[in-house]
């Protein structure tokens, strides 16, 4: 069976909203290091061993600072001209081979499932995390290229909501062909997906 969806098109907003909400779901944890200095600085403070306030602006300001960086990545991802295709209007056809994402009937682009990383099942819509692993193994970077990339790789996804499906059987095929695959959390894959 293929599943043929609607025309549809991700919209910036949108995109920069799922990928910030999913980089602060990755990276929640780093914020202990910021409370860890500062109850240290409290420590240190109140028994005198080094009484200072400055350190108290120096965390907070790098902490805005690091969110910020971050926040401008993902956003710069939605404006820059590579990253074009990623708001183009696209039919997608699904099947247990592949995704094909079609522009029209001459142009468009397969995605095979191994290149999807995992999947959420939002209220709304289905988010498909591509994997970058294969693409970045041979690029020759420097260590901070790496850092960015390795904290971007949930930017990149498919967003497909319930309503560009056609019917309701075409939603459960697809669900059913995530669990199969093993794509959604709590789902045992009944193939293998690499």
């Amino acid at each position: 069976m293929i599943v043929k969806t609607k025309k549809y098109a991700l919209d910036q907003k949108t995109y920069i909203n799922i990928a910030l909400r999913q980089w602060v779901k990755d990276n929640w944890k780093w914020a202990f290091v910021p409370l860890g200095l500062i109850l240290l600085n409290v420590i240190l403070s109140l028994t005198n061993v080094y009484p200072n306030y400055w350190i108290y602006i120096v965390i907070v300001l790098l902490t805005i600072l690091y969110v910020l960086f971050w926040a401008v990545q993902i956003t710069g991802i939605a404006q820059m001209e590579q990253s074009k295709a990623l708001f183009q209007k696209y039919i997608y056809e699904i099947d247990s081979r592949q995704i094909l994402m079609r522009i029209n009937a001459k142009e468009g682009g397969i995605l095979k499932w191994n290149q999807i990383d995992s999947v959420i099942k939002d209220k709304g819509a289905y988010i498909l995390f591509l994997d970058n692993a294969e693409a970045m193994a041979n690029v020759k970077a420097n260590w901070i290229a790496k850092i960015v990339t390795k904290g971007l790789s949930k930017a990149q996804f498919l967003y497909l909501p319930f309503n560009i499906f056609t019917s309701e059987n075409d939603l459960r095929f697809t669900d059913a062909l995530l669990r199969r695959k093993g794509l959604l959390p709590g789902s045992v894959p009944a193939e293998t997906v690499k």
